[in-house]
């Protein structure tokens, strides 16, 4: 986020200091700091600070704190204007409360849309946002301001039928719109918009972009201003899905409260009416799902517990002054009233971490990690079931991952996940067999001959919890536990490998197969060779490139015995040509022949 120096300073009568010197006061006690340029900060605020700080009036109250800088003048704690000031040329239904907790209409009549003074259109180029004309000027103002996003309807764009209705509802099904941005996006039934309720056309996505055809131009003459607070969450998911994000819908996201929408429509309002003229009808404000106010205590220890310090009372309620926080303070413990717009402030570690915000990081005392032992102690299940996991592999077994719970057992779980497995597992042989029927069915898919596969993991029978390890494949399901007797692991030092393939995992390059047929003649002193003993020879001159390699033939004739083999050549790295596996080929007939063998 955008923050100029020069906007912040109207906040302040002392001068501020530089703009790399308030950087580093951020940095040291807030937020990350992406960048300094020409005045003007590239703030990187965190999610925890998203309801309040994405506005200069947020970062103006930080730095106020931190540099102990009184602000001339809070926004907040100053109002000109009434919302009791109704009007009933504007009425407003919403029809989704959960996705719209507050929305306020403000009626101005006899505007005179224009240029914006050159303060203004300095003050929005500073942070990257192009002027328009002085009415969408006045809103974007307030929203990098105060950090309430606003809008503007041109109200002779509206069906008037004894008056104006505004509808927050879910857009109809095949529903389009032409945005301000001249595209036009197709809605769907999930996606929130503001309708005009009498002519049912939809003239803004809630919470990320105005329609064009209520747009402001320089041929408006009334207008009514939207601050609302709309779901988070449901602002993230359309902004997504149109693939449109915006700065109004970039703090939506991060969930507003809806006693902001008050502010900023008293400030646009105001504002609207010294650059463009025109005279106030009065506002309408619907606000079905109010704010709850609460307190949080967090007590001195507490504070000094989870900071490690020693501060004292005073330390703690000198923070909470530079902060602006109202509380109240019982011996040692301290009851804070946080302001509407700290959403962030819910526990008393969120109150410990501002006191330490405000001291100061590098204030905090550091703690020495106690030394290593010499031999640092090995856990005997994980080292036992990382062998056992290795040797499994090793023989074509792939492991599964299964949940712990089931629909049968012996311990229920007091919190269930749902009401379809409310048990702790007391067997992996039921997983076990579920994973290999669904598995098998697929095999060929997979390209696989046969499916092997193993679990190692949590049972918990007969009032005991037990590490299993359970194998399924063509010979049935099986399991047991990976029991470890005493303290030592030794046993498990000298686990031995299988002498089968190992398995890699796969090349996303293509393969190639070549096919070889061999007479192998009986030898009266060492035996006729079998079909293992011809792939060892194979294989060890084949190189890296085979990847798989299987008998398909066998027959005998006479003395001698007939063995086909397909081979299977890939590389990791690149895309083989025939000339590569020709190359290998011609190694394998040559190491063949010297064996005596006759390639067919």
């Amino acid at each position: 986020m955008k923050i100029s120096r020069n906007w912040l300073q109207t906040f302040f009568e002392k001068p501020l200091p530089d703009a790399r010197t308030l950087a580093d006061a951020l940095t040291f006690h807030a937020f990350e700091i992406e960048s300094v340029e020409n005045d003007v900060l590239d703030v990187k605020v965190t999610p925890n600070r998203g309801h309040d700080c994405l506005s200069h009036r947020g970062i103006a109250k930080e730095l106020s704190a931190i540099l102990e800088i009184p602000m001339k003048s809070d926004p907040f704690k100053i109002s000109r204007l009434n919302l009791d000031m109704k009007t009933s040329e504007v009425a407003v239904s919403i029809t989704e409360p959960a996705l719209c907790s507050r929305y306020i209409a403000g009626y101005i009549k006899g505007v005179k849309a224009g240029a914006s003074p050159d303060w203004l259109r300095n003050s929005l180029e500073s942070v990257g946002q192009r002027s328009i004309n002085n009415v969408v000027d006045a809103t974007n103002y307030v929203m990098f301001n105060l950090g309430q996003p606003l809008h503007a309807f041109d109200a002779g764009q509206l069906a008037e039928k004894d008056g104006y209705a505004i509808e927050v509802r879910n857009a109809k099904k095949g529903e389009t719109m032409i945005a301000l941005d001249d595209k036009e996006y197709d809605l769907t039934d999930s996606t929130l918009v503001i309708g005009d309720k009498n002519s049912g056309a939809a003239i803004g996505i809630a919470g990320v972009k105005g329609g064009k055809p209520a747009g402001i131009s320089e041929t408006t003459k009334d207008i009514i201003i939207e601050s609302a607070n709309f779901n988070g969450v449901s602002v993230r998911k359309t902004a997504a899905a149109l693939k449109l994000r915006t700065d109004a819908s970039s703090r939506f996201e991060q969930v507003l409260s809806p006693e902001l929408a008050a502010y900023g429509m008293r400030a646009a309002a105001d504002l609207i009416m010294k650059l463009a003229g025109g005279e106030l009808a009065g506002f309408t404000d619907e606000y079905p799902t109010k704010q709850q106010t609460g307190t949080v205590s967090v007590t001195l220890t507490k504070i000094n517990a989870v900071l490690g310090t020693k501060l004292a009372e005073s330390d703690v309620v000198d923070a909470f002054k530079r902060l602006d926080l109202s509380f109240e303070q019982t011996g040692g413990t301290f009851t804070v009233t946080p302001p509407f717009e700290r959403l962030d402030l819910v526990i008393p570690e969120d109150l410990a971490e501002e006191v330490a915000r405000i001291v100061g990081y590098d204030k905090i005392p550091s703690t020495e990690l106690s030394a290593f032992p010499k031999k640092p102690e090995v856990n005997a299940n994980f080292y036992a079931a990382e062998k056992v996991r290795e040797e499994l592999v090793a023989r074509g077994y792939s492991e599964v991952l299964r949940s712990v719970f089931g629909d049968k057992g012996e311990r229920v779980v007091a919190n269930k996940v749902d009401g379809v497995r409310p048990y702790l597992r007391s067997t992996l042989v039921d997983g076990l067999k579920d994973a290999l029927e669904k598995n098998s069915r697929n095999k060929d898919l997979l390209g696989l001959q046969e499916v092997k596969l193993f679990e190692i993991g949590t049972v918990w029978k007969g009032g005991e919890e037990i590490i299993m390890a359970g194998e399924a494949d063509k010979e049935g399901v099986h399991q047991e536990p990976l029991s470890i007797s005493g303290d030592t692991i030794s046993r498990y030092e000298d686990l031995p490998l299988s002498d089968t393939e190992r398995y890699q995992t796969f090349s996303k390059y293509p393969f190639i197969v070549r096919d070889i047929a061999l007479w192998v003649p009986f030898d009266s002193a060492q035996g006729k060779p079998t079909a293992n003993d011809v792939l060892k020879v194979i294989r060890e001159h084949a190189g890296e490139l085979l990847v798989r390699s299987e008998k398909f033939d066998e027959f005998t004739k006479g003395d001698k015995t007939s063995y086909a083999f397909r081979l299977v050549f890939q590389s990791f790295d690149k895309t083989l040509t025939d000339g590569d596996a020709n190359e290998r080929m011609e190694s394998i007939y040559d190491a063949v022949k010297e064996e005596g063998w006759e390639v067919r």
